[in-house]
């Protein structure tokens, strides 16, 4: 359930059952021929999807992120590591104020990555409260999917271009983009990814059929869902028992 179908009083009565609550972190950034608003709607999307049957309310996506790197693509938004930080640490703050205890955060874009640490440096200092990050897109079985169907599948590719974060009259590409490698990104103007990245897609097909793209989705809200609602164990048993999440070039 969406925290915008919900009033004060009904989020009260929630918590006097369940302390569970799902944010999303998108951001807006350009993503070749899909909607500049394309990781915060899948970030939504993907944690309605996944919270509805077990009751979580989901609030709206946070739609700004970290996304220096594509400032050249007119349309893009990014905040700085500082204020990024700020934006968490009062949401964060807000969420164990009203009674919330296990906060999950499932983020739909790569640049986002440090809301992690964030994450888990201020639940530090909160005892009785636990925050799981969930970068939905590089879960195990989701990334297998992705990999089985196109193994470059990255950024600005078929596997973001969903019914919900396509625009109607855009024509998309019909060949298979090769693998843009942006592994110095980190050193490079905002000009030069433009000029590296052209129209923006990082690699792969730029669409997939429909029956594909709902079987890939089926296997992404699953494996999100599953971490919402089984037990909550302390953050770093959580992180020793999931391993490293880096090693993919799915970027999105």
């Amino acid at each position: 359930m969406r925290i915008s179908g919900m009033n004060w009083m009904q989020v009260e009565a929630y918590l006097r059952d369940d302390d569970r609550v799902v944010v999303p972190l998108g951001s807006t950034e350009q993503h070749a021929y899909l909607s500049l608003s394309t990781d915060a709607i899948l970030a939504e999307r993907i944690g309605a999807d996944a919270a509805e049957p077990l009751g979580v309310p989901v609030y709206p996506a946070i739609p700004f992120g970290l996304a220096p790197y594509f400032m050249a693509f007119p349309g893009t938004i990014t905040l700085s590591p500082g204020t990024y930080s700020h934006l968490l640490h009062d949401v964060l703050d807000s969420l164990a104020e009203s009674g919330f205890r296990r906060i999950f955060l499932v983020n739909g874009h790569g640049g986002n990555a440090p809301a992690e640490d964030v994450a888990r440096e201020w639940a530090k200092s909160r005892p009785g409260v636990k925050v799981r990050f969930h970068s939905w897109w590089k879960a195990p079985r989701t990334r297998a999917k992705a990999t089985l169907i196109d193994p470059l599948a990255t950024h600005g590719s078929w596997m973001e271009n969903f019914p919900w974060t396509r625009l109607a009259d855009v024509v998309m590409p019909g060949n298979q983009k090769p693998a843009s490698d942006l592994s110095d990104r980190d050193t490079l103007s905002a000009a030069a990814v433009r000029d590296r990245l052209g129209d923006g897609s990082m690699g792969g097909y730029y669409e997939r059929s429909d029956h594909e793209m709902m079987d890939f989705w089926a296997v992404a809200v699953q494996e999100c869902r599953e971490l919402i609602r089984d037990p909550w164990e302390d953050p770093a048993a959580e992180q020793e028992k999931a391993g490293p999440t880096g090693g993919t070039s799915l970027r999105l």
